[in-house]
């Protein structure tokens, strides 16, 4: 599909090219008759300069890109140190693996997200392979209120069978159609658990804070999607793959970093 000029002109492209166009001006050997540029004399020069080097635009445009981006990672990396003992360590989480691990790897994940459903594998690989993961699970409904019942299931579970949670966790991610509550009940059951003790343990308050604080720590680290990671001190946005997690496994263990 083609894009039109115009449109694709955002605030932050505005910007480059005005930026580049102050360039320009600096940098062009141009002396008006009377001594002074007029507004006509600069877009004259600009668009002479624009039109025969467009590529700077792009270039322009794409290291404003990389700048925003390394900005916003540098935050969430510093997000990340200021929330590390509720994001690492909170008693509302779930946690699977070796739980004296020497790297964290945290999830957040919503049980309606098409992509958490297939990276799934990614995390079950990973915890045969290393016997030295630690493993934690946020639940962070943003899918609807489909999620959000299913998150409430799942957090009620954990709280009364921890056991059972990662057999109760694959049973729902392998289900079929919506996750809500009906089908996170079922979930649970075909676990083992008794429908009425996990019915009195989502009317806890706990159940309610649990999400809540899943939401508060996304908000500080900037996540707006699922599935989401952390590890050392990075954050992974997306299904970003075993490769790149096992990556950031190592680079956390060997450096202290997800990357070295």
């Amino acid at each position: 599909m083609k894009t039109n000029f115009a449109t694709a002109l955002t605030a932050p492209l505005r910007l480059a090219i005005l930026s580049l166009a102050t360039v320009v001006l600096l940098q062009a050997p141009v002396q008006a008759q009377d001594g002074v540029l007029k507004r006509g004399d600069v877009e004259t020069i600009v668009r002479e300069y624009l039109l025969e080097n467009p590529e700077i635009i792009r270039q322009a445009f794409e290291e404003l890109e990389r700048r925003e981006l390394a900005a916003a990672d540098a935050a969430r990396a510093e997000a990340v140190s200021t929330v590390s003992d509720v994001l690492f360590n909170s008693t509302r989480q779930v946690e699977l693996g070796n739980p004296d691990g020497d790297v964290t790897l945290v999830e957040f994940f919503d049980y309606n997200c098409g992509y958490c459903k297939r990276a799934m594998a990614d995390m079950m690989q990973l915890l045969q392979e290393d016997d030295k993961l630690r493993v934690v699970l946020k639940e962070f409904p943003v899918l609807g209120e489909g999620s959000v019942q299913a998150a409430q299931v799942a957090v009620a579970v954990n709280a009364i069978a921890p056991e059972k949670y990662l057999e109760f966790h694959r049973e729902l991610m392998a289900a079929r159609g919506q996750a809500n509550r009906a089908s996170a009940m079922e979930a649970a059951v075909n676990t083992g658990l008794e429908a009425d003790a996990v019915e009195t343990a989502m009317n806890d308050p706990e159940v309610r804070a649990t999400i809540e604080e899943v939401y508060t720590l996304a908000r500080r680290l900037g996540l707006n999607g699922t599935p989401a990671y952390v590890v050392g001190d990075e954050v992974l946005m997306g299904a970003v793959g075993y490769d790149r997690l096992k990556q950031g496994i190592e680079a956390a263990r060997n450096c202290g970093e997800a990357t070295c």
